[in-house]
């Protein structure tokens, strides 16, 4: 666990932007650069980092919904595999509930991702409840690897910073930097000078590109720019999606509370939908069922929600996990030497949660 510790856990939100970022890692963990990048590769190919990149800020662009099925027992794997298949599709999980295929459609834009649902549906004979956000709360901010539960993200020393339902609207990526974006969606490659390859995919200046990332991170258009790991991989056994049915006069001021807890990683609040009278999400990552459960017997009555309708929906079966396709409606430009940043479906599809 040292290296991860080291290479992972500190580089979560702000990974360096320098012309040679992994030395710049290397030397805050006394190791050398060949060696830091080497070890990178090998967290990327086992599992446990996804990539190196970034999440974009709810408004920056694109479009997302959550969407969640009830699936027959005997077509549950038949069904997530069409659903899988689909390149909008970047989270696809089994939970227990009765709505027990849930999934995430990007796209280009709300219309697309309303297309890439009627695909769906049409796919496979089976309708779905699709919830857009709302409102962020809490979202993505990264695992503190030394607990049982996710705590408060490492470096986050001010939680009311990093909070959406507080910032102002966001500027959309400019259609000029959308293959700079989809590229912060691929992921950084793994090589001694990364933002110079992209540079030369995109024919820019490297200075040019650590400026538009630097301007992302200040402007809350990137949330975060680091490393994404994969919670599965590096312990965190159990997650469950927490669902409550608040008041809509309530709901800010419950997500905000949730939005404080340690060990809630995720607090949003969704469209309601025919069939699906939940309002409010969060979730929480553990090591164990026991942690998650411990995390929701302290966060829900501290939060004023122990009175509303709740559900807990434990995942099972994760079929995919990629990172988002919000701007890669064109092929992402080819980076000289780069190494691929998501493992491909078939190394991660069906594990057990």
């Amino acid at each position: 666990m040292d290296d991860t510790l080291a290479l992972l856990n500190p580089w979560q939100q702000r990974f360096p932007l320098d012309r040679r970022p992994f030395a710049t890692v290397a030397a805050a963990a006394c190791r050398d650069e060949a060696s830091v990048i080497a070890t990178y590769r090998a967290m990327n190919a086992n599992g446990k980092l996804s990539r190196i990149g970034g999440v974009f800020g709810q408004g920056a662009g694109g479009a997302a919904l959550l969407a969640g099925m009830q699936v027959p027992a005997e077509r549950l794997e038949a069904v997530a595999a069409i659903v899988s298949a689909h390149p909008g599709v970047n989270h696809n999980y089994e939970r227990e509930h009765a709505f027990n295929l849930w999934f995430v459609m990007t796209g280009r834009d709300a219309e697309a991702v309303d297309a890439s649902m009627a695909q769906i549906a049409r796919d496979t004979g089976l309708p779905a409840v699709a919830l857009r956000m709302r409102r962020a709360y809490r979202i993505d901010l990264g695992f503190d690897l030394r607990h049982r539960t996710a705590k408060l993200a490492p470096d986050q020393a001010a939680p009311a910073a990093h909070r959406a339902a507080s910032a102002p609207a966001l500027a959309a990526v400019s259609d000029g930097d959308r293959a700079l974006a989809a590229l912060v969606e691929e992921g950084l490659p793994l090589l001694p000078c990364p933002y110079d390859a992209w540079a030369q995919a995109l024919g820019r200046t490297p200075e040019a590109v650590l400026a538009t990332l630097a301007g992302w991170l200040a402007r809350g258009t990137l949330r975060r720019f680091g490393a994404v790991v994969r919670h599965h991989e590096l312990g965190f056994g159990a997650n469950a999606m927490t669902v409550f049915d608040v008041p809509d006069e309530c709901v800010d001021a419950c997500g905000e509370a949730l939005a404080q807890q340690a060990g809630v990683t995720l607090a949003y609040r969704r469209e309601r939908a025919p069939g699906w009278r939940y309002n409010l999400f969060c979730m929480v990552h553990g090591r164990d069922r026991e942690a998650v459960r411990q995390v929701l017997a302290r966060v829900v009555p501290a939060c004023g929600l122990a009175a509303w309708p709740q559900a807990v929906l434990f995942s099972r079966r994760r079929f995919k996990q990629t990172g988002a396709r919000r701007f890669r409606d064109l092929p992402t430009p080819a980076v000289p030497g780069a190494v691929a940043a998501d493992l491909p479906l078939e190394d991660i599809a069906h594990a057990p949660i």
